[in-house]
């Protein structure tokens, strides 16, 4: 009777341990299967940003220029579209910014320019800096698309690009 009861005693300490073992395993699991999918979640949004300023340059590229030159209204036509419904730059990004750059001239190839950027924050990285680790716990998510402008004016030289950027302001998104 006495071995009987030693056995069930046993077996109740081998399943505590067990417990004891598997919580705390567990939040070192939880780590090892978050880390791909928070930098998984940073190569997405830096294919969206990607996008976003493609799609941006592609409108511009096709946008009349009255008067002969680019000017706030076009810039104001690509921050709507890129900011609006639905925004196409995503919320995972702190301290968004949008800069519209044209690139005209007489006798060069005219193209347009646009830059999409911002902080994406690790959520890995900021756990680390509560254990006291000094590592940034944000990284910066920047893409630039140039096009050429569709409607230029036949008789400028076809071999070289235009330098003299004309830059409107960033705007936060």
């Amino acid at each position: 009777m006495s071995k009987n009861i030693s056995q069930k005693r046993s077996r109740w300490k081998e399943r505590g341990q067990s417990i004891v073992e598997i919580s705390l395993i567990t939040p070192l699991l939880l780590v090892a299967l978050y880390i791909p999918v928070d930098f998984g979640i940073s190569f997405y949004v830096g294919n969206i940003v990607g996008n976003t300023a493609r799609e941006g340059a592609r409108i511009g590229s096709g946008l009349p220029k009255p008067g002969g030159t680019f000017g706030n209204a076009q810039a104001n036509q690509i921050r709507d579209y890129v900011l609006g419904p639905p925004p196409k730059v995503p919320r995972w990004l702190t301290g968004r910014e949008l800069l519209v750059s044209f690139y005209d001239g007489a006798s060069c190839i005219q193209f347009v320019e646009v830059t999409v950027r911002g902080n994406y924050n690790f959520f890995l990285y900021q756990i680390i800096n509560l254990f006291g680790f000094n590592v940034p716990d944000s990284v910066l998510i920047s893409r630039t698309t140039r096009m050429r402008y569709n409607y230029q004016l036949a008789g400028g030289s076809t071999d070289t690009l235009c330098t003299t950027p004309t830059n409107f302001d960033p705007y936060s998104v």
